[in-house]
Parts: C-alpha cells; sequence; structure tokens
C-alpha cells in the first residue's frame, strides 16, 4: 500500500547550496522532516546545477519521510544567464537590457522541454520569446 501524504512542499533552492537556513528549514521543520538529511539529497543531486535556482517539488509523507522532484530552472534565470543580466528590465517593452540568440533560445529549450506546457518545439520557441519579450531581452536571429 502506498504511502499517506502529508503535504507538499515547492521550494526554490540554488543548486548544490542548501543548508537548514530559510526558506529550506522553517519549510520542512514544520513538518517534521529530518533537514539536514534532505540539504544532504538535494546538494549530492544538484552538484553539477550549482548555482542555479531551480524548483524543488517536497512530498512529505505521514512517517515523517519524504520525496522530492527537481524540476528545470525557471526560464528567466536561463535566459537572464544567457545574456549575461544580473535582473531584467523594470519597464519591459520600452527598455531592452540584453539581447540572446536564438541558438541560445534553443538551448533553453532542450533544458525546459520536460517541464514547458508543450510538446512542439515552434510552440516552445513561443514561450521563451515571450518570458524574453517581458524581461527587456531582444532574440536576434
Amino acid at each position: 500500500m502506498a504511502k499517506k501524504i502529508k503535504a507538499q512542499i515547492k521550494l526554490h533552492v540554488s543548486g548544490g547550496q542548501a543548508n537548514p537556513a530559510p526558506p529550506v528549514g522553517p519549510a520542512l521543520g514544520q513538518h517534521g522532516v529530518n533537514i539536514m538529511q534532505f540539504c544532504k539529497q538535494f546538494n549530492e543531486q544538484t552538484k553539477s546545477k550549482e548555482g542555479l535556482i531551480l524548483p524543488v517539488i517536497i512530498s512529505v509523507y505521514e512517517d515523517r519521510s519524504f520525496t522530492f522532484i527537481i524540476k528545470s530552472p525557471p526560464s528567466s534565470v536561463l535566459l537572464k544567464r544567457a545574456a549575461n543580466l544580473a535582473k531584467a528590465s523594470g519597464i519591459a517593452g520600452k527598455e531592452v537590457i540584453g539581447k540572446v540568440t536564438r541558438k541560445q533560445v534553443e538551448e533553453i529549450i532542450k533544458q525546459k522541454m520536460q517541464d514547458l506546457n508543450t510538446s512542439d518545439l515552434a510552440s516552445a520557441v513561443k514561450v521563451i520569446e515571450g518570458t524574453a519579450r517581458s524581461m527587456g531581452i531582444v532574440i536576434e536571429n
């Protein structure tokens, strides 16, 4: 018989850098999860993605055990990294603060494809282009 889920926690944690400090500690502590065990497992699985912010969905069971799924980084984080930006534009649509190439967009799509709500490449390009536009980033051919 499957274990009964007590809670599902969604967090954004830097790859390879999970520690008991907020937001991880308080979110897991209130459900009685072993925080250090989560941190060790998460850091080991995300060594190669160090520095990237990764969404993680943690399922906490009634016996205080847990499982977690690591998603791909948000599109905005990948676009900022590709354009070498610290932050997005405050007035998108009027201010262009960076440029990315079509090839960089395709690389982002390769990373994000499993988490996007489309399986069509052309639709995925439009999703990433829309995110870039709202951040003040122009896509060059």
